[in-house]
């Protein structure tokens, strides 16, 4: 009987694991308990997004979004042009050029979101061979 409640928990926790998808386009995402991030390539308009969401809570207004990637090759990007969903849960972030946020995410142990006050930090762990693939994904549909 034990066993078997062992076995039932281990079901119960959820898996956290950064995911690449080709199709529609390219995608990389990642979900954690506090964000869901979601990193985009449309080959249509040559256009690079991250979006993070707070499913339990909105994000607070501030005029500067920060990404901080610690780690071995850590940086920090910030800009003005973030977009609020109209509900508040969803930031998103978009750009002809992507580097930065891909190298920040390949390269490093974790990722924190800074907006108006709160953070959210996003472990990096098993990114890299996932961010690999989507940099191949929109190589591919850019030539």
């Amino acid at each position: 009987m034990r066993t078997l409640i062992l076995a039932l928990t281990f079901f119960a926790i959820p898996a956290y694991a950064w995911d690449f998808a080709p199709t529609p386009i390219c995608t990389l995402g990642h979900t954690t308990a506090d964000a869901g991030v979601s990193v985009t390539y449309d080959p249509s308009i040559s256009e690079y997004a991250i979006t993070l969401t707070r499913p339990n809570a909105t994000w607070p207004s501030g005029a500067v979004f920060e990404i901080e990637f610690s780690g071995p090759r850590g940086l920090t990007i910030s800009t003005s042009r973030h977009e609020m969903s109209a509900d508040g849960t969803a930031l998103t972030v978009r750009d002809s050029g992507f580097g930065n946020v891909l190298n920040g995410i390949e390269f490093n142990t974790t990722a924190t979101a800074i907006v108006g006050g709160p953070v959210v930090s996003i472990p990096l762990e098993g990114a890299a061979p996932e961010v690999q693939k989507f940099r191949a994904c929109a190589e591919a549909l850019s030539a």
